[in-house]
Formats: structure tokens, sequence, C-alpha cells
């Protein structure tokens, strides 16, 4: 039987929701140079992967958080998936923007969170793991446990990998790089000669040149 990162990574490829340019590279926000792009978000406008996304982020809770008491999404990209999740779960929902609003209560973390509850984070991506472990200092700073994420997929970049380390974050996602490649080399959509391509952006992405 197929794994759910197999199975996954099939579901991103058909809809286009990652797009692989080995020759042709994106220029991601940071202004890294990239092969590689994602956007989950593209899983909203098809309800049946939309409630697949859902689905599967909801039993991923359940079986390794079970004593979550509220979900998070953190601004933008994981509002829709965590809010989903957590009517799934008949939780309480919150989200963390990237920086406090600028009128009003100026929040950072907008619903409520009674301190000392336990949280897990949804996320929708993680690249270097930096705006995701902003939202949970932020959520810890409010009195409450982060006690784990989960995110619909993952680059795996070593740096990401040491950051959640080092911030004690247990992270699961549904998804990842090496199920993607794979998956796309089947499939036909890159060639095998694009493979060592993208293993040597992924080694160091900050630096890679095509």
């Amino acid at each position: 039987m197929k794994t759910l990162e197999k199975i996954f990574a099939a579901k991103l490829l058909k809809v286009k929701a990652i797009k692989l340019q080995p020759t042709n590279p994106f220029t991601w926000a940071s202004g890294w140079k990239s092969p590689f792009y994602c956007d989950n978000r593209k899983t909203l406008s098809y309800p049946e992967l939309r409630s697949f996304v859902k689905i599967e982020t909801a039993r991923i809770i359940l079986e390794r958080f079970p004593e979550a008491d509220a979900i998070a999404g953190v601004a933008t990209g994981a509002i829709p998936q965590g809010a989903l999740v957590a009517d799934e779960l008949a939780l309480p929902f919150v989200y963390v923007r990237s920086k406090p609003k600028d009128h009003g209560l100026e929040n950072l973390i907008e619903g409520e969170l009674k301190p000392g509850m336990k949280v897990v984070v949804v996320e929708d991506l993680i690249s270097t793991g930096g705006s995701s472990l902003k939202a949970v200092e932020a959520i810890r700073n409010n009195a409450c446990d982060v006690i784990g994420m989960v995110a619909a997929y993952t680059y795996s970049f070593d740096v990401a990998n040491k950051a959640f380390k080092d911030a004690g974050v247990e992270l699961i996602t549904l998804t990842n790089y090496e199920a993607v490649v794979a998956e796309a080399l089947r499939i036909g959509y890159i060639k095998e000669s694009d493979v060592e391509l993208l293993n040597e952006w992924r080694r160091d992405p900050a630096h890679w040149q095509i």
C-alpha cells in the first residue's frame, strides 16, 4: 500500500500545486533561486483534495497529539487549513500573525488561548522554519504549551531540521521533498538527470545557482 507521503505527493503534482523547473528556476520571496515551487493553497480549490488534507491532518493530531486543547494556524497560508482541522476536531482555533496588527488591539494571536492550553500548530509549508517557529514562540509567550506541529509539506532543509530540534518542536508532515521528487520522476515530470540538480539545490539553497 502506498504511504501517505507518496499519495499526497501525487495529488499535489496532479493539481500542479508543485512545480519543478530545474532549468528555469523561480525566485522566492527570500531572494533565493529555486528549481522547486510549492503552493499548497491550490488544494483549497479542489473540494476532494481539501477534504483529504483536513482529514489526514486531523488523523495525525488524534494519533500523535490526542491531548491537544486548541489548533493554531500560521498566517496566512495555514489559516484555512487550520480552521478546517479545528472544526473537524471540534477544538478552539486561533491564528498567529507574522507581526502584530498596527491598529486596534494590535494582536499577534487572533482568537482566544487560555494559559496552560496544549496547542498543535498547523502549517502549510516548511522551508527554513523561521516563520513557523516565530508562531510557536508567540504561543509560548502566551503561557501555552506547543505540543507539536503538523504541516502539509517540508523541503527538509538541514537548517529547518536543526531549528525545530533546537526549539523542541515535533514536526510531522503529510509529504516531503523526497516523496515529491520520487513521484515526479516516476510519472516522467522530471528526468533522471534533473534529480542531482534538485538535490544539489537542496543541499545549499541559499547559494545555489544554475
